[in-house]
């Protein structure tokens, strides 16, 4: 199967014809056919081939064939050539989103940006597009997508069913819902592979791992829904340990707890805008605190080991490394942001008063002349995590966010794993090269996801 890339015309024809240039009549190896099967996404359609005297890789769909199967625009495109003279256009790919607080100028609020940046990437090589549940067909076999057009502008086109689906469902609690949960396994019915399949919690990960010899040794100790006990006992084993709640994001609920033996117990956690730092001379004491703020939905948190982290003028570093699988299908860290904690913070999130740098910035002013060691040690193990929470994951993935700690010894360690990384590392401006990379690697992989992989065979 080769790929191919040419420029679509559309003719007024009604009928089922399909014009090609010379050069694409040879580089398609159709010189002499009669009819080809042409397919985008999940439909296909039978067509008449005609020669057309013009230089160049050019395609002209009659009507009757871009109405069948439903092609959205005009311009460059990818085209693989399959068996039996078929060829197939595209790859169609749909992102799914949510547009419940959406305009027009931004149907998809906060996110539209950031989908605008994909659709523009993608727009010489495939068709992509974006969609909401409730904008796919099944009955018909066809999605309502929003298009860009030149102009920067949205536009609706109804389009088959899409050789892949890119995830980006905002919430976790819609991705719970049975008609979520149905969406996604209808997709896979139909052989559209459909990656970032769900969020994680953060015992998810562990649970993954927790046999996963490679990954192990990169795992500070974790306990799901730990017995007052156990808090007590890892305490006593760590003298701090970090307490979250599974599902939580950007900070929220956490609590950093320490045990000195003479001194007693502290936690520190975020309330409002401010830092809270809280002692106990008991160990029953802290936990009816915990109790108190949060009742049965401790039953939802996690105990985890603490790691003595390196250091910036007293404030700990964490890295967030954004993961992709490449057009070969291989993991690499495509962006690395280096976050330092706020004074006085549990976390090192930007909005809880931390500082975003680059990893080279960070490393440098602890490690000195060993820091680009660091670096890499810690980028292979990003690659050694990602590979094995891959391998014990039953649905399809594209791209990872690791939030990882390097402590004073340079050992790398993981923390936490997200199926959908948000990305305000590349806000930092010497991060935006990375951010545009990153959204480059969405596109490699749905080509690959779609099979559209292979020498680049001509030019429109």
């Amino acid at each position: 199967m080769s790929l191919t890339s040419c420029h679509v015309h559309f003719s007024p024809s009604s009928d089922r014809i399909v014009y090609l240039s010379g050069s694409l009549l040879k580089t398609l190896k159709l010189a002499g056919k009669k009819t080809i099967q042409l397919k985008l996404g999940h439909e296909s359609v039978t067509a008449a081939v005609k020669p057309i005297d013009r230089q160049g890789h050019h395609l002209y769909l009659s009507a009757g064939v871009r109405q069948t199967i439903r092609v959205p625009k005009p311009g460059s495109i990818s085209y693989i050539l399959g068996e039996e003279n078929e060829i197939q256009l595209g790859p169609l790919i749909g992102v799914l989103t949510d547009g419940s607080r959406g305009s027009s100028e931004s149907p998809f609020g906060a996110r539209s940006g950031y989908i605008r940046q994909l659709l523009r990437t993608g727009e010489r090589k495939a068709y992509f597009f974006a969609f909401t549940p409730r904008d796919v067909n099944w009955n018909q076999g066809t999605i309502n997508g929003y298009f860009l057009n030149s102009s920067g502008s949205w536009y609706r086109k109804v389009v088959p069913l899409p050789d892949v689906v890119y995830n980006r469902l905002p919430s976790r609690q819609a991705e719970t819902t049975s008609s979520i949960m149905s969406l996604r396994e209808r997709f896979i019915r139909k052989g559209v592979p459909f990656f970032n399949w769900s969020f994680f919690n953060k015992s998810d990960v562990y649970k993954l791992l927790d046999q996963d010899i490679e990954a192990l040794e990169h795992l500070p100790e974790s306990v799901n829904n730990p017995r007052a006990d156990k808090i007590k006992e890892m305490l006593e084993k760590h003298q701090f340990i970090y307490y979250k709640p599974t599902a939580g994001s950007l900070g929220a609920g956490i609590y950093r707890l320490t045990y000195h033996p003479k001194r007693g117990y502290f936690a520190r956690y975020r309330k409002g805008d401010t830092n809270v730092l809280l002692r106990f001379t008991n160990f029953s004491s802290l936990m009816r605190m915990l109790e108190t703020r949060h009742g049965s939905g401790l039953g939802r948190y996690v105990s985890q080991q603490g790691v003595r982290l390196i250091e910036i003028d007293g404030c700990p570093i964490d890295f967030r490394f954004h993961m992709h699988k490449n057009g070969e299908n291989k993991w690499i860290p495509v962006g690395i942001g280096a976050k330092k904690a706020g004074r006085g913070s549990v976390t090192t999130h930007i909005k809880n008063g931390g500082q975003l740098l680059t990893p080279e910035q960070a490393l440098s002013r602890v490690f000195g002349d060993q820091s680009d060691e660091v670096l890499q040690k810690a980028k292979d193990v990003s690659v050694k995590l990602s590979e094995a929470i891959e391998r014990n994951f039953p649905h399809t993935l594209g791209e990872l966010g690791l939030d990882i700690g390097i402590d004073k010894d340079g050992e790398v360690w993981m923390f936490e794993a997200n199926a959908k990384p948000g990305r305000s590392i590349f806000s930092h401006p010497l991060l935006r090269a990375q951010g545009r990379e990153s959204v480059s690697h969405i596109l490699d992989h749905c080509m690959f996801l779609s099979k559209f992989t292979g020498q680049q065979g001509g030019e429109a």
